[in-house]
């Protein structure tokens, strides 16, 4: 697992570390001293601790103007243990909210593991977004499943195309328009 980087082609861009609005202003990063774990697997220095302990992210791109953000995962998504979804609601995008980002787009190619527990951060979350949403791209399929089981669903956009999404190829900004166009297909639908 420390070998798995979070997507660094924009951070020309954008840093999260440099953004004075961002929860991650101010921090440092090594690129050779390995301290955050996943269980009792190292992970690479870049991804950045929210307080989960199985869980990481790395706030890829933010557009306040057009108020959405891109935010890659790594590790286990555990709720039932862990809380992870209290502590990326209240110490990330309760922020990022705060700022009025209300579009958020969670890469989730490096969730593992996805263990359920109550829908209430995932209803505020969504409640507190006016006419915003949260697009869950490139989960597995078994995370996908027990996001349907829990009845997360509700809230989150995910599945069909966004989980086959080649987000790579785009620019922040072109990503966030190919899934603002997708979004909006599904929901006229």
């Amino acid at each position: 697992m420390h070998s798995i980087e979070p997507y660094y082609n924009w951070q020309p861009l954008y840093i999260a570390a440099e953004d004075q609005r961002s929860p991650f202003f101010g921090r440092e990063y090594s690129e050779f001293e390995f301290s955050n774990t996943i269980y009792n697997h190292y992970i690479h220095p870049q991804w950045d601790d929210f307080g989960s302990n199985t869980l990481y992210l790395k706030v890829l791109y933010v557009n306040y103007d057009s108020h959405f953000c891109i935010i890659e995962l790594l590790g286990e998504w555990n709720d039932v243990l862990y809380n992870d979804i209290m502590h990326l609601y209240r110490n990330v995008i309760e922020e990022l909210m705060a700022e009025d980002i209300r579009y958020f787009i969670l890469i989730g190619e490096n969730v593992l593991e996805f263990h359920s527990e109550t829908v209430d951060y995932y209803e505020e979350w969504f409640d507190n977004l006016d006419d915003g949403w949260i697009i869950c791209l490139n989960f597995r399929d078994h995370v996908v499943n027990e996001f349907i089981e829990s009845g997360i669903d509700y809230y989150l956009g995910f599945g069909g195309r966004f989980n086959q999404m080649p987000w790579r190829k785009y620019s922040p900004e072109q990503l966030f328009s190919v899934v603002n166009s997708l979004i909006t297909k599904r929901l006229e639908a």
